[in-house]
């Protein structure tokens, strides 16, 4: 096998000297495995679909022998060691088989619950148990079909050709199984393609269950990064590098229990397309590692330790009828609480559904993952309409006949609104659960339109669930979600109770060049103008352009890259910095041209000071921004230079820094900022926060008061900042010759 070549990956525009990351993919050379192979066209040559789902693909017939055509190495990690299991690995194998492939396959033996006593008990060997659970399973009395599945895997066993290893949990007693349900093809030119799918290897999946995979090529561009991971995580397997899972090698007895399946010719090509069964059951996955049926159902994980405030929230939105709205610190644990919530429903109110909704695709993984941790197996619909919604709705009528327990499913804002999930909100069971995340978005009027009354239980998430001067989408937020419920968790709370880490507080007060001066000073007359001929803001719509400009001028006054450049002089060391940018530009003293403030500052940190950075912006691609979360954790990249889009929901705990050039006077933003920085990491005792702040220039009587009031709502931001910081002395001094100056002492 060809060793696949390091490539080269450029992070960013803006990456600092010595920033371009080597990217390698590792796989293991196998030594003496080299066999002659009949062709030559390799897997690059296919023309690949990105998914295939049994309602519109043949995945044996489309897919896989395809693949295991022009494949001369085949990586497969499935969930059990099983006769029907092994069946449906082999489907296809037949001209894998001729042309000379290789295999690797990692399973889970079935222990029984007598297995575990015995173990436990120390009356057996674990070794001993698992060889006897393996040779059980091969023993049986076996239909033809299976038969010759097995006869696929057993001849690749005799010829050398097939490597089988164990996947056991390490605490055997602890609930949970390894299943991983991962593929990997390999062509002699070191292409690949990594899928992973919905698929069980159960009999009904050999005999025609509805299955869906995914496909990513290693050579395109758009999902090179998944796919290299998932061949790092087979290859972390078959090492045995894989936390809280020891992969151990097959044992003999079990190997020769196998291997009496063999025939003495290649076995025949009846398993590379198996007729469907007319009906067939539905088939659940079966059993966990305690012999306990295991299924799709919402369940607190075993290691979940719920805080007092958590549970006093769960027993308080069970009070109010099923609905309420969470409203909760960045970083307290609203998933987490949510997802204990959508566990107490279904064991005490019937629960069958859970719906999320949340406002990005990114926030859909995040919840997936959490929702995989309780237990569940959501459908992740975004994206394109035929991705999810067949799925959806085969699931929903099974749901519906009682064929399956529970559904689970994630989706963007975007997506709950659109007409294809809209007509789907019908089909749910009468007991479902909406959960709102970053909840404030429903106040919107189209959200709020489609908000369903059909859905009994509801649940709103949010750390500032009250929309900036809307009180009327405040009022329709809480007439659908329920009120707020006890307790209210602030970021004082979330500190003290140590759900979020200390911090220091150091406010940066930065002055206008002469040319912003000037043009802030006619904007203020204009202003004061204004509000002299009409009132407020909501009285007079002229003001909201001029505010607006202003709001802007001040976020990029070009005086802060030099402050941002005089303070990271002295952290060129340092790493897990986040820098917030403004959405305006940035006038150049010299050229008098304008650039975005984002690209000045990844400039000026990545080029000119060589700090190792690269953007994260609302176009960052999702899959570019999970390596650029990976590269960041780990140090490779010392910083992120970001815009919005790390407001809502981004799970980045290792963020240790953080340097805020710009912010709008919305409280909500600020709050989540705090938040996000303070979330606990396990290489985190304290965080430090860097905040600039503009100061007014110096005015006559007639706009004094415009700066006044101007400057009241940016310190209040600063001043909640400060009280909260471990040197909260030191920072409100920074601030008191200011708030002397405009006469706001009060603060």
């Amino acid at each position: 096998m060809q060793i696949a070549q390091p490539q080269r990956v450029r992070l960013g525009k803006w990456m600092g000297r010595g920033a371009i990351l080597e990217a390698e993919n590792r796989f293991p050379a196998l030594e003496g495995r080299v066999a002659v192979r009949r062709q030559t066209v390799g897997l690059r040559e296919l023309r690949l679909q990105e998914e295939y789902r049994s309602d519109g693909s043949d995945l044996i017939q489309d897919f896989y022998i395809p693949c295991l055509k022009n494949a001369n190495q085949y990586d497969r990690a499935v969930g059990f060691f099983s006769s029907s299991s092994l069946a449906a690995i082999a489907q296809g194998l037949t001209l894998f088989i001729e042309s000379g492939g290789r295999m690797r396959l990692i399973a889970s033996p079935q222990l029984s619950a007598e297995d575990i006593a015995a173990i436990a008990q120390g009356l057996a060997q674990r070794e001993q148990r698992i060889e006897q659970s393996l040779v059980r399973e091969l023993t049986q009395d076996f239909d033809q079909v299976v038969r010759d599945g097995l006869a696929c895997l057993a001849w690749l066993l005799a010829q050398g050709r097939l490597e089988i290893r164990l996947a056991v949990s390490r605490v055997l007693q602890q609930q949970g199984i390894f299943h991983e349900k991962l593929g990997i093809f390999r062509d002699a030119q070191g292409d690949f393609i990594a899928f992973t799918g919905s698929a069980n290897e159960t009999s009904s999946a050999l005999r025609g269950n509805f299955e869906c995979v995914d496909v990513y090529p290693s050579w395109e561009a758009g999902v090179q990064g998944r796919s290299r991971r998932k061949v790092e995580n087979f290859e972390a397997l078959w090492s045995n590098g894989t936390p809280k899972v020891e992969v151990m090698e097959f044992p003999e007895a079990a190997r020769r229990s196998l291997l009496t399946f063999k025939t003495n010719r290649i076995p025949s090509g009846a398993l590379q397309r198996v007729p469907k069964a007319a009906e067939s059951p539905p088939d659940y996955p079966t059993q966990d590692m305690t012999g306990v049926e295991k299924l799709p159902l919402p369940m607190l994980p075993a290691e979940l330790k719920l805080r007092g405030y958590q549970e006093q929230a769960i027993q308080n939105w069970l009070r109010n009828q099923g609905k309420g709205t969470l409203k909760m610190a960045t970083g307290s644990g609203k998933t987490i609480t949510a997802l204990a919530i959508a566990t107490q429903a279904y064991q005490q109110l019937g629960l069958k559904a859970l719906i999320v909704v949340c406002p990005y695709r990114h926030l859909v993984i995040q919840w997936a993952r959490e929702c995989e941790k309780f237990g569940l197996q959501p459908i992740l619909a975004f994206e394109s309409v035929r991705r999810w919604q067949g799925q959806l709705g085969s699931d929903l009528y099974s749901v519906q006949a009682g064929h399956q327990p529970f559904l689970t499913v994630v989706t963007t804002n975007a997506t709950f609104m659109s007409d294809g999930f809209q007509s789907q909100l019908t089909y749910f069971p009468e007991p479902t659960l909406l959960v709102g995340d970053e909840a404030h978005n429903f106040g919107s009027n189209q959200l709020v339109r489609s908000l369903p009354s059909s859905i009994r239980y509801r649940l709103a998430l949010s750390a500032t669930p009250e929309r900036y001067f809307d009180e009327v989408g405040t009022a329709e937020l809480y007439e659908y979600f329920g009120p707020v419920l006890e307790p209210e968790f602030t970021l004082r709370d979330a500190i003290l109770q140590g759900a979020l880490v200390h911090y220091l507080y150091y406010p940066i007060l930065v002055s206008l060049t002469e040319r912003e001066a000037e043009r802030y000073t006619v904007l203020a007359k204009k202003i004061r103008r204004l509000i002299g001929m009409g009132g407020l803001e909501d009285e007079n719509p002229a003001l909201t352009p001029l505010l607006l400009e202003r709001s802007r001028l001040i976020g990029s006054a070009a005086n802060k890259i030099e402050a941002l450049k005089n303070l990271m002089r002295d952290r060129l060391g340092t790493s897990h910095t986040l820098f917030y940018c403004g959405d305006g530009t940035v006038e150049d003293a010299v050229s008098a041209e304008s650039r975005r403030q984002l690209d000045v500052v990844a400039q000026l940190l990545g080029r000119d000071l060589g700090y190792r950075i690269n953007t994260y912006t609302a176009e960052t691609p999702l899959e570019d921004r999970t390596d650029l979360h990976h590269l960041f954790e780990s140090g490779e990249l010392q910083g992120l230079v970001a815009i919005r889009c790390l407001d809502e929901g981004v799970d980045i705990p290792a963020i240790q820094t953080a340097v805020i050039l710009a912010s709008s006077n919305n409280p909500r933003q600020f709050v989540q900022r705090r938040g996000r920085i303070l979330r606990r990491h396990p290489h985190k005792s304290r965080a430090t926060l860097f905040d600039m702040i503009v100061v007014p220039p110096e005015s006559d009587s007639d706009t004094f008061e415009i700066d006044r009031q101007l400057l009241r709502r940016e310190l209040v931001r600063f001043v909640e900042f400060a009280d909260l910081a471990d040197n909260a002395g030191e920072a409100r001094l920074k601030l008191l010759d200011l708030q002397q100056h405009y006469q706001l002492l009060d603060l």
